[in-house]
């Protein structure tokens, strides 16, 4: 049986997209958190995604360095299993979103100041 998220999963996977993540990169973070690590079949289930969508998440999750990926041996023929795991734990990646959308935001008030004493406001 499948763990799937519940309604405090899907709160903290809508604050990550609010944070700038890719839904589907959000859903995989919040499951692989609270899982450990997972084979792509789980997290299509757990997260509610098509496997190409897993797909997809985990090539940009591997590029980003968030998550390590490891085959595991199979009986018979057909292509291996690939098992995930987050490569930093869900406040390391909350940490880093936070501060880069900070930054953007002290970087609009910087930018809307100017526009207020270019156009007179101020």
């Amino acid at each position: 049986m499948v763990e799937e998220l519940n309604e405090r999963d899907e709160k903290i996977v809508q604050l990550l997209i609010e944070a700038g993540l890719n839904k589907n990169i959000a859903r995989v973070i919040v499951y692989l958190s609270k899982v450990g690590e997972a084979i792509s079949r789980d997290i299509e289930r757990a997260a509610n995604l098509r496997q190409p969508e897993v797909s997809l998440a985990m090539k940009e999750l591997k590029e980003k360095e968030w998550v390590k990926e490891r085959e595991l041996k199979k009986k018979g023929k057909g292509r291996p299993l690939k098992s995930y795991k987050l490569t930093m734990d869900l406040k390391e990646i909350a940490k880093m979103l936070i501060e880069k959308k900070r930054e953007e935001i002290r970087k609009m008030e910087k930018d809307l100041e100017e526009l207020e004493k270019l156009v007179g406001l101020k």
